[in-house]
């Protein structure tokens, strides 16, 4: 019989490519996930992994148990959960995973209205970009993940989140930042076919990706000098007089925008903000309660 546990050995050892970086992650002994594994193998009737010297692979067989490892242990842990919470043993967990402009805004109202109603709770967060969370997601890592796309580049229509759960929370329109001495400041608005002079300063690859695409459409490329996903960074780097940025509405919240100012661009640019989880997660009582919160908190 196949168990949870040997398949999260197995999923952990896939991850890390060996059995003493997977013993590290599960905080277990090296043996163990060694003897789990023979478990495993012996139950699945066929070898899961090829060892040669230092170097470890999945056989075929290997691989499609580990591609339906995620599902089956999301679906146990949607299962442990909601029994829990009905039993009233605990009232859940959520690991949260949020892109930074979102931790900053969005997450810190959602939480604290979320253990003022359920203070049994607990709440884990770490920071990733998509399409990095929404993998983290997927794989197992979280049960939320807040995310962004932007409709312009097709990614709408492009069905890369049809097999999750979205919970639709904001527009976030971009802003254009330029230094307070420039020329357009105190514009108001400005097209941003008339920034195609300008040095840019980029943000992730997504970002970076996007910014590209909106700039070719008003018929130029930019000339990105500086990237960077850390916004703070993007503002000093604008304030300094070393280039020009267009950011989100949602990141300007929680950034001095010492030496910089903001204008509207035009045509009007927007990403839009969800948050996503798996089918099973969102039955689950304390995702739910989350996933309530954080859209509350972005219509305020």
């Amino acid at each position: 019989m196949i168990e949870a546990r040997h398949l999260r050995v197995l999923r952990a050892v896939a991850a890390t490519g060996s059995f003493s970086a997977a013993a590290r992650e599960l905080g277990c002994t090296q043996p163990a996930v060694s003897q789990q594994m023979k478990v495993l193998e012996g139950a699945a009737g066929t070898p899961l992994l090829i060892r040669s010297g230092r170097e470890m692979r999945l056989t075929e067989a290997g691989r499609a148990l580990v591609r339906h490892a995620t599902g089956i242990l999301a679906g146990l842990t949607a299962a442990e959960e909601e029994v829990a919470a009905i039993a009233g043993l605990r009232a859940g967990r959520v690991r949260l995973v949020s892109f930074p402009s979102g931790s900053s805004t969005l997450v810190p109202m959602a939480l604290a209205e979320l253990r003022a109603a359920h203070p049994g709770t607990r709440v884990s967060l770490v920071e990733a970009e998509p399409p990095g969370s929404v993998e983290m997601l997927r794989s197992g890592d979280c049960e939320i993940a807040l995310a962004f796309r932007y409709p312009q580049m097709g990614e709408e229509a492009s069905g890369e989140w049809d097999d999750l759960v979205l919970r639709p929370l904001l527009n976030d329109r971009l802003v254009g930042v330029v230094p307070e001495g420039h020329k357009f400041a105190g514009a108001g608005a400005v097209g941003i076919a008339e920034l195609a002079g300008e040095p840019w300063i980029a943000g992730c690859p997504r970002c970076r990706g996007h910014l590209v695409e909106v700039c070719e459409s008003e018929g130029f490329t930019p000339r990105i000098d500086f990237a960077t996903d850390d916004y703070p960074t993007v503002i000093g780097l604008v304030g300094a007089g070393l280039g020009v940025a267009m950011l989100p509405e949602l990141a300007l919240e929680s950034v001095r925008t010492k030496g910089a100012t903001t204008l509207e661009v035009e045509p009007a640019v927007r990403r839009e903000v969800v948050a996503l989880t798996l089918p099973d997660l969102a039955r689950v009582p304390a995702v739910a309660a989350t996933l309530d919160r954080l859209e509350r908190a972005a219509r305020r």
